[in-house]
């Protein structure tokens, strides 16, 4: 019912930016959280950010001060702005879209923090 798309995703040096997009398409309610979890090799799905229909955000500490998550509650759609970004943030970035408990997920966009 609900489909995720995200883009954005690249290879990056360290310290650089990369501005991640997420849009829902489908059996969309507007009233819904949004935001994005993450993967790296070797480790375990981290949570990374969160933003309600009412523009509430939360952030993983790992990423607070220097990622930002917005939304565009007509486009159904979520970013993930990456601030100075470090080695580690290497990972498949995954959206995902969760309503009265029910989680959706977007196949996932890679990002890479390289030299």
């Amino acid at each position: 019912q609900v489909q995720l798309v995200e883009s954005g995703g690249g290879l990056v040096q360290p310290g650089g930016s990369l501005r991640l997009s997420c849009a829902a398409s489908g059996s969309i309610f507007s009233i819904n959280t949004m935001g994005w979890h993450r993967q790296a090799p070797g480790k375990q799905r981290e949570w990374v950010a969160s933003i309600s229909s009412g523009g509430s955000t939360a952030y993983a500490n790992s990423v607070k001060g220097r990622f930002t998550i917005s939304r565009d509650n007509a486009r159904n759609t979520v970013y993930l702005q990456m601030n100075g970004l470090k080695p580690e943030d290497t990972a498949v970035y995954l959206c995902f879209y969760s309503r009265l408990g029910r989680d959706y997920w977007g196949q996932g966009t890679q990002v890479t923090v390289s030299s």
